[in-house]
């Protein structure tokens, strides 16, 4: 099993050894089962099996359960003698406690590294999906992004795009022109779902320095790939931010690492745990770049594992391309539940010692039933496997030990401080307040011009020695050029229409308008 990594044992007398191929782990796979069954050990195991071998690990741990990779497992443990009479039964004969290489991350920073993204980075079609947005939103959200790369204004955090919205919003009717109707309805919706991601704890998701890739594929100097365990268990209270965070993520991989063919090991294996988050009222867009992603993403030596309950969580096209199953327990209570459960049956290659649809129904805590690929990429043959005991601690480690933990991080200091750089929000602040500024300019030049001629009508009046009396308008070219016997041009009527305006309330906002609209090289 050099090149495999060891998952149990099968057969009548478990003494048919169960292994992940290194060369096949690429081609992703598929672990589920039913609440209490022993997926969370299962995935343990693997990440085990992975970081021996030289591979990082990318994974998020829901219950906090997985924090224990980072310590040793214990001769004092209650279930010890449990995990020895098992790893003999299956032949597991070099079997032994040790601790594995663990990063910690956190979004909301307080478990772990922080870890962040931009908003430029995430995209319009992400961030429709995390915001809830319709079809018009989503529009006007593209608009804004596609505004900002015109413009070169780099949307960082969310304040930045708070901002670029309200300009949208502002210049909305020449926008309109250029890129499509633009309602202030659509842009207030977005805002307010904006709010509600920042109340949920989503504002630190954005903002630097972003996460580099490199950080997560690190491997330790004894050979050992790092396990990065983000910290889910707060996270799944927003449910939409944990899938679409995950999806970023998995999306930034696919676009970011080279081609590699068929490497002999994966250069790193992320699992997708609560899959079915992803996939619920997902549009039919999101699901296609999931598809996408699968497909592609393991010429690039990237494995993804997808940890649902039910195999029907995720979608055809999808679980087509999960060649590595380890399918745990279904409990069939209803007929849909019986329905699932047989569809999953018919997914696996026959083995004629058993039924598999009994199988699965049947299996005890700690067994499943496994196909792994084989010579070629073929399945293997169904196998009711005998799942190996875990090396590491099995539950939580404490808070003080993975404090411990997270200050000897190679990364430590990295991420922990916010960088706020120059981006959209201090652009446009920049601009509105040049705006501003040229427009109290322009006011008091109107004014100045005003007491001018105030002035020089006084001086008039003494030299010619009266005249006709000044009119109570204040209007600044017709009514003083008719007492003083002048023609009105067209020239004058139109600067003294221009200088009314510009000195009230409206005049200013008008040349705020003309000064910082659109941008146009100002």
């Amino acid at each position: 099993m050099d090149d495999h990594i060891f998952v149990g044992s099968g057969d009548d007398g478990y003494g048919t050894q169960q292994g992940l191929s290194l060369q096949y782990a690429n081609r992703h796979g598929l672990i589920a089962g039913a609440t209490g069954t022993g997926k969370t050990v299962t995935l343990q195991i693997l990440a085990e099996g992975f970081s021996k071998a030289g591979v990082p690990v990318f994974l998020s741990d829901v219950k906090g359960d997985l924090s224990g990779l980072a310590a040793s497992g214990s001769e004092s443990f209650k279930l010890h003698d449990a995990f020895m009479k098992r790893a003999g039964t299956i032949g597991f004969a070099d079997y032994a406690y040790e601790a594995f290489p663990v990063t910690f991350w956190d979004l909301f920073g307080d478990q772990g590294h922080p870890i962040r993204t931009t908003v430029a980075e995430m995209g319009p079609l992400l961030l429709a999906r995390l915001l809830d947005l319709s079809e018009a939103q989503e529009g006007v959200l593209n608009i804004a992004f596609r505004l900002a790369d015109e413009e070169g204004l780099a949307l960082l955090d969310l304040k930045d795009l708070r901002a670029l919205l309200v300009f949208v919003g502002e210049n909305a009717p020449d926008l309109s022109l250029m890129y499509g109707h633009i309602s202030n309805a659509s842009i207030g919706a977005i805002q307010r779902q904006l709010l509600v991601l920042e109340n949920q704890g989503g504002a630190g998701l954005f903002g630097e320095p972003a996460l580099a890739l490199d950080d997560l594929m690190a491997v330790d100097p004894d050979g050992r790939g790092r396990i990065n365990i983000l910290a889910a268990d707060k996270l799944m209270q927003s449910p939409k931010l944990y899938a679409t965070f995950l999806l970023w993520l998995l999306s930034e991989l696919f676009e970011e690492m080279p081609e590699v063919g068929d490497p002999d090991k994966p250069k790193l294996v992320f699992f997708f745990d609560e899959a079915h988050l992803l996939f619920d009222d997902a549009p039919k867009a999101l699901i296609d770049k999931v598809e996408q992603v699968a497909r592609l993403i393991r010429s690039k030596g990237v494995g993804v594992y997808f940890i649902t309950q039910n195999p029907a969580d995720v979608p055809e096209d999808i679980l087509g391309q999960l060649g590595n199953r380890i399918q745990h327990a279904l409990r069939a209570f209803t007929a849909r539940d019986k329905q699932a459960l047989s569809r999953a049956a018919q997914t696996y290659r026959e083995n004629p010692r058993f039924d598999i649809e009994a199988a699965i129904r049947e299996v005890g805590v700690g067994e499943a039933v496994t196909s792994m690929l084989e010579d070629k990429g073929v399945p293997g043959v169904a196998e009711r496997t005998l799942i190996r005991p875990p090396s590491s601690q099995l539950g939580p480690i404490s808070k003080a030990e993975r404090g411990r933990v997270v200050e000897a991080s190679p990364l430590a200091g990295k991420y922990e401080a916010k960088v706020d750089r120059e981006s959209a929000f201090e652009k446009l602040r920049a601009r509105a307040d040049k705006a501003a500024e040229d427009a109290r300019r322009a006011e008091e030049a109107a004014e100045r011009l005003e007491q001018e001629e105030e002035r020089e009508y006084q001086t008039a009046r003494r030299y010619s020695g009266g005249g006709q009396p000044r009119s109570s308008s204040r209007s600044y070219g017709g009514s003083r050029s008719r007492a003083r016997g002048a023609p009105e041009t067209f020239g004058s009527a139109l600067q003294s229409a221009v200088i009314k305006e510009l000195k009230g309330t409206t005049g200013r906002r008008i040349v705020r308008g003309i000064l910082g609209g659109l941008f146009k090289g100002r």
